[in-house]
């Protein structure tokens, strides 16, 4: 691959075997024309996947395998192939055949002319698998950006380019489920690195059938509020202490005025307004300890 190689190509995958009979050969082309380190990572496969890429890995220009002996989850795959990786930067791609290989030329372009951390190929406009998960889509993206800034529209987009030393330093804060891709996005935006979009084109999957569910929404959503609190717990904290309070106040005001004392369920709100705010106090240095260690 030489020594100029700029760029890893990553592929997670899970029982593919049909889909990379199809796609990784182009890839392997791609990444040799372009001087790319290619790192497939082959997930505790059950199928014929591991005996596919030693198939095309001795009969082709050679990449990299990474194989687990048990599954460990899309956000651990990638984590094994960044770890792995060399270069300045790293992409991932998703091993279904979705991703366009220009697409990955134009990531990297993208990059270098406007001194990004992280490219996100965004898929707005191109064909959802489903209205179900276009939906849930729209709920993690809203949610997340109600708990931080946010002027991303594809989190979950499966081709990110990354600075592959940033990456490093952050993945072990990411989830080894489908939330990964939430996650590394949310993790660069909330540490102020330069974060943006390249529109991208997306195709059918060529075999095999998508792992996501509602439970990926749920786990997407439980991971979110964990970096939310890690990095900035007042988000959560002062809405919630500032509702409790407020609440008690108005539930116990008219009680009081008219001459009938206090309510202890007036108080309750309002003192549980309080622990709330000092609990947001605390988690908040705590917050600052844990980030200087990275």
């Amino acid at each position: 691959m030489g020594e100029a190689s700029i760029l890893s190509v990553i592929i997670p995958a899970y029982n593919e075997e049909l889909a990379l009979k199809e796609f990784l050969p182009a890839v392997i082309e791609h990444c040799h024309n372009k001087h790319y380190h290619l790192i497939v990572v082959n997930d505790g496969s059950k199928d014929k996947t591991a005996e596919v890429l030693t198939y095309l890995k001795n009969s082709s220009k050679g990449f990299a395998i990474i194989t687990h002996k048990v599954n460990k989850g899309y956000g651990g795959a990638i984590k094994s192939g960044v770890e792995a990786s060399t270069t300045k930067y790293s992409i991932t791609i998703d091993a279904d055949g979705q991703h366009l290989l220009e697409d990955i030329d134009s990531l990297l372009d993208e990059a270098q002319a406007t001194d990004a951390d992280m490219v996100i190929g965004n898929r707005k406009g191109q064909a959802s698998a489903s209205m179900y998960r276009s939906f849930g889509k729209w709920i993690i993206r809203k949610i997340a950006s109600i708990l931080m800034p946010l002027s991303i529209y594809d989190l979950n987009s499966g081709m990110k380019l990354y600075d592959t030393g940033l990456g490093k330093k952050y993945i072990k804060l990411c989830p080894n489920n489908m939330a990964y891709s939430d996650i590394i996005a949310l993790i660069f935006i909330s540490q102020r690195h330069k974060v943006i979009e390249k529109p991208i084109k997306i195709q059918q999957r060529l075999a095999g059938k998508s792992t996501i569910s509602t439970l990926t929404a749920i786990d997407t959503l439980r991971e979110i509020l964990n970096i939310v609190l890690l990095f900035n717990p007042m988000k959560i904290f002062v809405p919630l202490s500032i509702l409790l309070f407020l609440g008690g106040v108005l539930w116990g005001t008219p009680i009081v005025l008219a001459g009938k004392g206090v309510s202890v369920g007036a108080m309750l709100f309002i003192i549980s307004g309080l622990i709330f705010f000092f609990l947001g106090l605390l988690a908040e240095q705590i917050s600052l300890m844990r980030k200087q260690n990275f």
